[in-house]
């Protein structure tokens, strides 16, 4: 990292914002600027003290701002965006079976996956976020898409027992993803996960290989676990227990577990993710909108379990709207508890950033406003009339502000979002491409319209 003390530095970029969100603490700055070189901060300080101490190459001014760490989407199937609105109000399991695997079968390519993963990186990158993390096909197109917009991607090295249009078998998924994963591993946007899917999609054989190579690759492995009652029962009657016991046998909880979901949990299954340091994936939206559950956050966040939050994809959300969730894991965690101090507004954005870096295992990187970590920085405008007065930024910030209010987005200190304008795609580009898809999908659904 460039010394900021070297006479006559001078950074690449400087921020003055109203307010800073650090995230890694429940500290908020007013009247500070953050000075980045060659992609990371190297400076935090009051704004007159920066004025005097830089003579930074370029200058933006955030003056009724907040400024906070890019927000990470702790769960994704980013090219799943062509297929929003496809299979509404349909239960979980005919969702997946009846209409969205029938589609994936049919449609999914390399050019569907760069397609729809494009679209997903414009949404979320307007929306502030500035980090995924997905578990889908064709890695290395999503990669590509992903580091066209300028967006850091953490991607899945997906694995299923059933083939697809991608792989024949999950020694065949596991091949491909892997070998995407060396064509990628110097990258600085792009990280990958082992992506198994589900208990009920993969065999105990596929598991092990998983632990094995989490182990050796230092990667996460990013799973969904305890999504429906439905899936429980059936996984009790297949293999005589619950799925997270399962996985406690083949060796997978432990703090490279990222669980997506676990809405339905026991006590002493929310005490064996704890006691093994494992990860959530929190995705309220998509858990409510597929009659799926409301997790115990509260009882897991009592537990010191760390969790992140996630849209999961837009065929179920159907927003890839990480503000939407924060405020929305907020409320839930409220009414279910009867408490209306739990999930406060910090711990709502550091499960938006900080925790979901930690998953990740880029905590030393990204997911807070700190000294040597990369520039990766949202900014919410706070001076609309919707959000006036304002008495405090972060409550503001969860509980009033949307995606809508988000004007500025740097990913490792390079602007992708200007003034609310997405800088390295043409929207027009995009919404052809969504519009293309969306006609090949109607075609392909057509006979089992109903």
């Amino acid at each position: 990292m460039p010394d900021a003390s070297t006479l006559n530095f001078k950074p690449d970029l400087l921020i003055h914002a109203r307010w800073i969100a650090l995230a890694h603490r429940e500290t908020l700055l007013e009247q500070h600027a953050v000075a980045i070189a060659d992609g990371r901060i190297i400076d935090i300080l009051p704004s007159h003290v920066a004025r005097e101490r830089y003579d930074a190459r370029e200058t933006v001014t955030l003056a009724e701002h907040l400024l906070i760490p890019g927000l990470i989407n702790l769960h994704t199937h980013a090219a799943m965006s062509l297929m929003r609105g496809m299979a509404d109000d349909i239960p979980m399991m005919r969702w997946l079976q009846e209409r969205i695997w029938p589609v994936e079968r049919a449609l999914v390519s390399p050019e569907f996956i760069s397609d729809g993963t494009r679209l997903a990186c414009a949404e979320m990158l307007l929306g502030g976020i500035t980090c995924f993390n997905d578990m889908y096909f064709f890695p290395h197109a999503a990669a590509e898409a992903a580091v066209e917009l300028g967006m850091r991607a953490v991607l899945g090295v997906t694995v299923l027992e059933f083939p697809s249009g991608y792989a024949s078998d999950a020694a065949d998924y596991l091949d491909k993803g892997l070998a995407a994963l060396d064509a990628w591993r110097e990258h600085p946007l792009i990280n990958f996960c082992l992506a198994p899917h589900a208990p009920y999609s993969v065999s105990d054989a596929s598991f092990e290989k998983i632990q094995i190579l989490s182990a050796q690759l230092e990667v996460p492995v990013h799973v969904h676990i305890h999504e429906t009652t439905d899936e429980i029962r059936q996984h009790l009657e297949e293999h005589g227990c619950r799925p997270l016991h399962r996985l406690n046998r083949l060796g997978l909880l432990g703090p490279q577990l990222i669980g997506v979901h676990a809405a339905h949990l026991l006590d002493d299954e929310i005490a064996a993710l704890a006691r093994n340091n494992c990860n959530v994936a929190h995705c309220p939206t998509s858990n409510l909108k597929l009659g799926c559950g409301i997790a115990p956050i509260g009882e897991m966040l009592a537990e010191n379990i760390n969790v992140g939050l996630g849209t999961d994809s837009a065929a179920s959300n159907n927003r890839l709207d990480l503000l939407a969730e924060m405020r929305l894991a907020s409320l839930l965690a409220k009414g279910k508890s009867g408490d209306a101090s739990i999930v406060p507004a910090w711990k709502a954005l550091q499960m938006a950033t900080l925790a979901g870096a930690r998953a990740l295992g880029l905590e030393r990187d990204i997911g807070s406003i700190e000294i040597g970590k990369y520039a990766d920085l949202t900014a919410v405008r706070m001076d609309t009339l919707e959000l006036s007065p304002c008495f405090d930024p972060v409550s503001h910030l969860i509980h009033c502000a949307g995606r809508e209010d988000v004007s500025h987005v740097w990913v490792q200190g390079r602007c992708c979002v200007f003034d609310k304008t997405l800088l390295h795609c043409e929207n027009a580009n995009l919404k052809n491409n969504a519009r293309l898809w969306h006609n090949r999908i109607v075609t392909h659904l057509q006979p089992n319209a109903t």
